[in-house]
């Protein structure tokens, strides 16, 4: 198949590209990268999500496309610049990819447009699936307009999927990549009271339910990806320490967090309890279902 990726220089984005590429992964897809600035090679495509252009002339011929461009909701501290950001990056890109999809003679069959399970709000020992509702605050009320801003391409007889991802396990990036050099340290502990759920995914894992998605048609609208069972904050630095071989005996007070990370803090001090309930019934099988395997794999 012919595929296009935004985000194809992120965490999730490269490794997606290079298992779409690679022959011996079952690839052997052709890739087409959409960028920001000039063309610089015959794979790549310009956009500007800002200012909602997309040349749509080099998704001619796509099959699907994967839309994970966005502002990292974690990297930097939030202001209100900031949180506009995180907001725009997402809609605007996301309603000019589906305006410029819409737009084509053949539309490719499938959108997979990146989401995040921050929809759910806080959802405290309450486990949810793709039935329950959005959350209150900030980053639910950005998940809710990131979706609906794909309605174009699915009015123009696009399947759409929305990937609500979870925290990726990943050594390369996302907010896990920072945890594993402090606690290589002796520095890991748990956050606040550490009862808040984390639901975690592998990146080997995330990688394999894109592609996945891509390839159940019967896959639309929300679907989950995070392991099967989600673990409070507790339970998940109890398994880092074991994996590493180091202590835990730090705990990272609410105040602290509060202080360095700003509102933000809230989300990463919430409880969050997803189930994966459609890739379960669509077959899916985790190589990673533990956060232990999680963990390992993404050492290894």
């Amino acid at each position: 198949m012919r595929i296009a990726v935004t985000g194809a220089g992120g965490l999730i984005g490269s490794a997606l590209v290079r298992s779409l590429r690679a022959e011996d992964a079952g690839g052997g897809h052709e890739v087409v990268r959409l960028v920001r600035r000039a063309p610089r090679a015959a794979d790549e495509v310009r956009w500007d999500p800002a200012r909602q252009y997309v040349d749509a002339a080099g998704l001619i011929g796509c099959e699907a496309v994967v839309h994970l461009a966005g502002a990292g909701v974690g990297d930097r501290r939030w202001s209100e610049a900031y949180k506009k950001e995180i907001r725009d990056s997402r809609v605007l890109g996301t309603a000019a990819l589906a305006e410029a999809l819409a737009s084509l003679e053949e539309p490719p069959r499938v959108l997979v447009c990146g989401s995040a399970i921050g929809y759910y709000g806080d959802t405290g020992d309450r486990a949810v699936d793709e039935g329950s509702p959005p959350g209150t605050g900030f980053l639910p009320r950005v998940c809710e307009e990131w979706e609906a801003a794909a309605a174009p391409a699915e009015e123009a007889g696009v399947r759409v999927a929305f990937a609500r991802t979870g925290l990726v396990v990943a050594r390369e990036g996302g907010a896990w990549g920072r945890l594993f050099p402090l606690f290589r340290a002796g520095l890991g502990g748990r956050l606040g009271s550490g009862r808040q759920f984390w639901s975690f995914i592998s990146l080997q894992d995330e990688i394999a339910a894109l592609r996945h998605i891509i390839d159940t048609d019967t896959l639309s609208g929300p679907v989950n990806l995070t392991a099967p069972e989600p673990l409070t904050n507790r339970e998940v630095t109890a398994a880092m320490g074991r994996v590493l071989n180091r202590p835990t005996l730090f705990t990272v007070p609410p105040v602290a967090l509060r202080v360095f990370l700003g509102e933000f803090a809230e989300d990463v001090l919430g409880s969050q309890r997803v189930v994966p309930r459609k890739l379960l019934d669509s077959g899916f099988v985790f190589s990673h279902p533990s956060v232990d395997e999680a963990i390992r794999a993404a050492l290894g």
